[in-house]
């Protein structure tokens, strides 16, 4: 069964293959793309019960001598990372795909799209089950050239200059990474996590903290942690709506996973949990205070996102198992929402021809749905009970209060603090969105959303920018959209009677973004159908919340004691002269989770 463990990372590129063979029959495309996805939800479900009832799950992949070869881990951290980022990305493709039903006559501008995303998916899943840091350097480096494509796609101007920034902070932090593993390798000889874990503690304390401040660093800049975090807010909102929300969803969740593994295993008995602390404070906060700031609702989302990373960065920073499985918890729910509110920002971007809150208004009576799919993540983002967001940070607030010391204290309160400012921000949006009139002096502009002004323009009438100048008309599929939509290249012009160029479009489209709007539209079932998915699935997190927080308390126990890693990937021979865990203990396995110590063999999870 442990072959499974390569099914999640060789499925994917296997039909980015194939899908780059078919680049001419989109269909052909889609349904390549479509059953890569199922597949591998399937495998990853079948991880999590094989990890929850058989224990940590280990191969050598091509059977070279240990540790030489390269090794995959499934444990439950791991484990659980890998269902909820395949069933998240699977839910955006199909996303992507509703967009292909609404312009199904129109020729696909990127064909591209379907290996790219395939390939960021076989990257995110090599990093969770990456058993050294050289393969989790190898995910990373996966998953980030894709998302240089995803996030560049149709080469707007604003998309170029943000993936221009989003590029270079992407190279730097993977040189500073290789930098760090070349010290690594320098230091212990090893690159293999497991291996790591024994000989780090062997090294003189100087060493040891500065390779643990390179590694740390590295994370952190993928992770988004302040002051390591300006660089997303630029970069993400420019993107389509599919490619935003993957990348909100997942990118940021494998820093903040390799944060958590190294701590937990390379670095037992020195956790920095002030640093950590004092950064997952200002994370939260300055992160927050961004977000109130903006009056667009990507922006917005962005800034959002950055902040809640401050959460996870909380309970890392506590050292303790309460604060592992709520920063745990934390970040699967946290997956699972901000990518269910860009998905539905995409939605409202259509419906309203904008995400613009001065552009915007009317859109609950115009679409009651579109309220209900925003009001839902937005409210479980915020912490509202009885969500999963107010189980994952009641979790985290037990976990500071139960350390006790006047910094976790701060913490708390800051986190209090950060989570009434996204209510706030939230309800500006469903108050300025959603609840308020059409904005009276918009009412003869293209962002509005009566049918009189969007007949007009399907007319040839030439809306105005609210100045008196001409508008150009932006079709309402005018942006490029992965998986088969943006502007067509036979699609007249209704100004001009002509066939324009789909650059020229694509570059209105991108002008809409420094101000401009796109005409709205009505929302394509499948891709409404596909966002209520990811809601009934974030409620569904608050259906499972005892079950699902029982297993990061395992996954948590496991994490407290790294000899039931060391244990099941080298042996328990490894052992003898293994690392301390958190809880003082060589290989301890701690309540709930079974695992390898020094006179045991390795045990099923409890």
């Amino acid at each position: 069964m442990e072959n499974l463990l390569t099914l999640p990372v060789l499925l994917p590129l296997f039909g980015a293959a194939l899908t780059l063979a078919f680049d001419k029959l989109p269909r052909v495309q889609r349904w390549v793309s479509g059953a890569v996805q199922v597949a591998v939800v399937a495998v990853a479900v079948t991880l999590v019960f094989l990890v929850d009832s058989r224990g940590t799950q280990v191969l050598w992949v091509g059977n070279w001598p240990q540790p030489l070869g390269i090794t995959l881990v499934a444990d439950h951290l791991s484990a659980l990372m890998l269902l909820v980022s395949t069933v998240v990305t699977a839910t955006v493709f199909f996303y992507s795909m509703g967009q292909d039903l609404d312009t199904r006559q129109r020729e696909t501008p990127v064909s591209v799209f379907h290996p790219t995303f395939l390939v960021l998916s076989a990257g995110v899943s090599d990093a969770f089950l990456a058993g050294d840091l050289f393969n989790l350097f190898v995910g990373f480096e996966i998953l980030l050239f894709a998302s240089y494509v995803l996030i560049t796609i149709g080469a707007t101007r604003d998309r170029v200059r943000s993936g221009t920034t989003y590029v270079v902070v992407g190279v730097l932090s993977s040189s500073l990474f290789l930098t760090a593993i070349a010290a690594v390798y320098a230091a212990t000889g090893t690159v293999n996590l497991a291996q790591l874990s024994v000989r780090l503690s062997e090294l003189s304390p100087g060493v040891s903290l500065m390779l643990q401040l390179l590694l740390l660093t590295v994370f952190a800049v993928k992770a988004a942690v302040f002051p390591l975090s300006a660089w997303l807010p630029d970069s993400y909102p420019t993107a389509p709506a599919p490619v935003t929300a993957v990348f909100a969803g997942l990118l940021t969740k494998v820093g903040v996973y390799s944060i958590i593994r190294t701590q937990t295993l390379l670095f037992p008995n020195n956790p920095l949990s002030a640093l950590l602390m004092w950064a997952a404070l200002l994370t939260m906060v300055i992160g927050i205070l961004g977000a109130v700031a903006q009056s667009e609702i990507k922006r917005m989302l962005s800034f959002t996102l950055v902040s809640h990373i401050g959460y996870m960065i909380f309970g890392v920073s506590l050292g303790t198992q309460a604060g592992l499985a709520g920063a745990i918890f934390y970040t699967a729910h946290h997956i699972t929402i901000q990518t269910t509110l860009f998905l539905v920002v995409g939605l409202i971007e259509r419906r309203g021809g904008t995400t613009s809150l001065n552009r915007l208004g009317g859109l609950a009576a115009v679409s009651p749905l579109l309220g209900i799919l925003f009001f839902i993540p937005a409210m479980n983002l915020a912490g509202i009970p009885p969500l999963s967001g107010f189980i994952g940070k009641i979790g985290l607030f037990g976990a500071g209060v139960q350390v006790g010391t006047p910094l976790a204290w701060l913490l708390v309160a800051g986190s209090v603090v950060t989570s009434l400012l996204t209510l706030y921000a939230m309800a500006k949006v469903w108050n300025r969105a959603f609840w308020r009139d059409v904005p009276e002096q918009l009412s003869d502009q293209p962002s509005g959303l009566t049918v009189s002004r969007r007949h007009g323009a399907r007319r040839g009438t030439q809306p105005t920018d609210g100045r008196g100048a001409a508008h150009p008309e932006v079709p309402a599929a005018a942006e490029p959209t992965p998986g088969g939509t943006g502007a067509s290249p036979t699609r007249p012009s209704a100004a001009t009677g002509t066939r324009p160029d789909p650059s020229e479009l694509w570059e209105e489209a991108n002008d809409s973004a420094d101000g401009g709007v796109l005409e709205p539209s009505r929302v394509p079932r499948p891709m409404a159908a596909t966002a209520g998915v990811l809601v009934v699935l974030g409620i569904g997190l608050t259906v499972i919340a005892g079950p699902l927080y029982g297993y990061c308390e395992r996954a948590a126990a496991e994490l407290s004691s790294p000899g039931n890693y060391v244990g099941a990937v080298l042996g328990d021979g490894a052992l003898l002269d293994g690392p301390v865990g958190w809880n003082g203990t060589h290989g301890d396995a701690g309540d709930g989770a079974g695992g390898a110590d020094s006179t045991d063999n390795q045990g099923g999870a409890g």
